[in-house]
């Protein structure tokens, strides 16, 4: 059996490689933790054991899966192709500045910019999974749209939009955001559009952020009512709230976001 295809997965902590058949079905993962190889289709065992042969280090277990959990069978429920867990921070970004080349010698691409702003947000909301949140980076939405990161938590659902300030002041005037000697622009028009499409496709309240990377100077003389505006040292303080979701509610939004299909026709 050829064409197998073997899917890096890394959440919560733990290592997981999920071997599918080309038609998406799940034929095995392999535990990186526990060295256990978890066959779902016992005639597929020579073939999963190969696909999976160039990432295997030392002695495994091959057998059948344990008694699953629930957010196993979720996982195992959802086509790779459909999956959003796995994307990076600035997913879009990278693709882009990827196919744009090499950068230029004297002129320095803005996206990447944005795109270190982006994977430094990402860092920050990562590090809030143990305290029971769930994090989705670059969501795309339909017509080019994209959240730059989902965040599901005890405190509700939040997204974000970042800003890379890059050490300058940021301006705030609602709806306009002006960082530096650049031009506003309607930024926080579009922080509530986003929550606005996240409350639609998760038919559940979702608050917009604004983070502000790599910034210690913000003049906000009315702090807006709907959109929170954190700059990204204040990210470790979303930890500490809480009173709106149960941990299974979370987890119930957290799997119903990461599908590619939630967000077709918002």
């Amino acid at each position: 059996m050829s064409g197998l295809r073997v899917t890096p997965v890394h959440r919560h902590g733990r290592a997981r490689l999920y071997v599918s058949l080309p038609d998406g079905r799940s034929a095995a993962w392999y535990d990186r933790d526990s060295g256990r190889v978890s066959l779902l289709l016992e005639e597929c065992r020579d073939a999963v054991l190969a696909a999976l042969a160039p990432f295997v280090v030392g002695e495994v277990t091959v057998g059948p899966p344990p008694v699953p959990i629930s957010a196993d069978l979720a996982r195992l429920s959802l086509h790779p192709d459909d999956d959003l867990a796995p994307n990076r921070p600035g997913e879009a970004l990278l693709g882009e500045l990827e196919s744009a080349g090499p950068p230029r010698r004297f002129r320095e691409d803005p996206r990447r910019a944005l795109l270190a702003a982006q994977e430094r947000v990402g860092a920050g909301l990562d590090a809030l999974e143990g305290a029971g949140w769930r994090v989705l980076h670059s969501v795309p939405l339909p017509g080019d749209g994209l959240l730059d990161h989902l965040v599901i938590g005890p405190a509700g659902v939040l997204t974000f939009r970042t800003v890379a300030a890059h050490r300058h002041r940021v301006r705030i005037a609602d709806p306009l955001v002006g960082v530096g000697r650049a031009a506003p622009v309607p930024l926080l028009r579009w922080v509530r559009r986003d929550a606005e499409r996240a409350s639609l496709a998760l038919a559940v309240g979702v608050r917009g952020v604004l983070v502000l990377s790599d910034t210690d100077r913000v003049d906000l003389p009315a702090p807006p009512v709907d959109v929170r505006v954190l700059r990204d040292a204040e990210l470790p303080g979303l930890g500490r709230l809480g009173g709106v979701l149960k941990p299974g509610d979370v987890e119930g939004l957290y799997w119903r976001a990461r599908d590619r299909r939630t967000w077709l026709r918002v």
